[in-house]
């Protein structure tokens, strides 16, 4: 192994034995790593922690794609708990007060969303001064997905989000959060737009993501979390719909929902057919999504993306994408009704197979629905087509559904911040 790979791999090893230790003071420094010169100053070094970002996201029950689909899961009655000595699993399914500081899904959400965060800023920062300005846009656009991701989960779950990155840090209010994200999107594709990110970087990365198609998603997303209709159909309309962008895991990188809890019938399992909607709301009969997603062969019915150990997870799906696009013509300032129900059916409409990830309804068109009609359908087929993708608890706050149909409207602050961080705000009351 020579100098510059026993430096990476130091960096690495550090890094994983910081995540597991780091309280929110989000100081990440690690006197026994190498150095920030050694490590962020090359093409091999960047590469190396631009892949670490990925398997903090996805690796494990400590992933953040683990705790942000039990999160929301849990506390929008997608999903209950089997054994009750999951203890962390269990406080969110009774929710309310029995939520606290001290439950590690949500800590590990917020420590890995931070580490993240960290890490992603010095990659973007690093790879903008190197000489190949098409693998440094390569490292910009794939940084800035996770970062966007990290920030978008902390501003889903929490009321405030951390200004910075530091000791001490300030909070603002999670709409920040999302513009923050929208922000860091923004300068990638600028980044990307000048210098197409070379096929050199796309090869020592690891396969799945379509950067570019997937800021545009995020974007897009984000932009109808803080009410910009009119960006997030623009943004919408550039991601291709036929392209998929997801995680990819093997047998010695396993999917961490079926890890967790599909292959082991013993931790969480979905909690009805009707996937957690309220009468009125429910699944119609007929609807191919739920045969998808739900099994009744085994105690946690999980299917859908999480069937196998190397299932991989989409990042978004083209139905999410659709549905942004119906939700905007809505809501935008003078209502576009008509074209709201022609995206709204082709959700409704589409058949499995002809979806790249054979997500489909198959059910006849919708006709002659009021404004509220068709954005209480758009909820529904949201809830139904993005099942277990962790966005439903943004979307009843969105949408205004009754407070009685989740067990909390947002998250407390994780002790490990409190403890360390006077800045930290008073814990929302539900």
């Amino acid at each position: 192994m020579n100098k510059q790979k026993n430096k990476l791999f130091i960096y690495c090893i550090s890094s994983i034995l910081l995540l597991s230790q780091t309280s929110c003071k989000k100081n990440f420094i690690n006197p026994g790593a190498a150095t920030d010169a050694q490590v962020f100053s090359s093409q091999q070094g960047l590469t190396g922690v631009a892949v670490g970002l990925q398997r903090v996201y996805t690796a494990g029950r400590g992933s953040s794609l683990y705790n942000r689909i039990s999160l929301d899961g849990l506390l929008t009655n997608q999903l209950i708990v089997l054994n009750q000595g999951n203890t962390s699993e269990y406080q969110l399914q009774l929710g309310a007060g029995s939520v606290d500081g001290t439950n590690t899904i949500l800590g590990g959400l917020w420590t890995t969303s931070n580490k993240i965060i960290y890490d992603a800023d010095k990659i973007i920062t690093s790879a903008a001064v190197l000489g190949d300005k098409s693998y440094g846009s390569g490292l910009i656009g794939y940084a800035t997905i996770f970062e966007a991701l990290a920030l978008g989960d902390l501003a889903m779950f929490w009321e405030k989000v951390p200004a910075n990155i530091g000791q001490g840090v300030t909070f603002v209010d999670r709409v920040q959060g999302f513009t923050k994200a929208n922000t860091a999107i923004d300068n990638a594709l600028a980044a990307i737009n000048a210098n197409a990110i070379s096929a050199s970087f796309l090869a020592n990365i690891p396969a799945g993501i379509d950067i570019v198609n997937t800021l545009h998603a995020l974007k897009a997303r984000y932009s109808l979390f803080i009410g910009n209709y009119t960006q997030a159909l623009a943004e919408a309309n550039l991601v291709n719909l036929a392209v998929k962008s997801t995680f990819n895991f093997t047998t010695v990188n396993l999917n961490p929902i079926f890890e967790t809890a599909t292959s082991t019938n013993n931790v969480t399992a979905i909690a009805d057919r009707n996937q957690g909607l309220p009468l009125g709301l429910q699944p119609d009969a007929g609807d191919k999504r739920i045969p998808f997603y739900d099994t009744t062969a085994y105690a946690s019915k999980i299917r859908g993306f999480d069937s196998a150990s190397t299932s991989a997870r989409p990042i978004y799906l083209p139905g999410e994408i659709t549905l942004i696009k119906a939700e905007a013509y809505a809501r935008i300032a003078t209502p576009d009704l008509v074209n709201a129900l022609i995206e709204l059916n082709k959700v409704v409409t589409k058949q499995p197979a002809a979806d790249p990830f054979g997500v489909g309804a198959g059910l006849p068109p919708l006709v002659g629905l009021t404004q509220q009609q068709i954005l209480d359908q758009i909820y529904k087929n949201r809830a139904i087509e993005l099942f277990m993708s962790g966005l439903r608890l943004e979307d009843m706050r969105r949408f205004g559904r009754p407070t009685t149909e989740r067990k909390r409207n947002l998250l407390p602050y994780p002790f490990l911040e409190r403890d360390n961080n006077p800045n930290t705000p008073p814990d929302p009351s539900f």
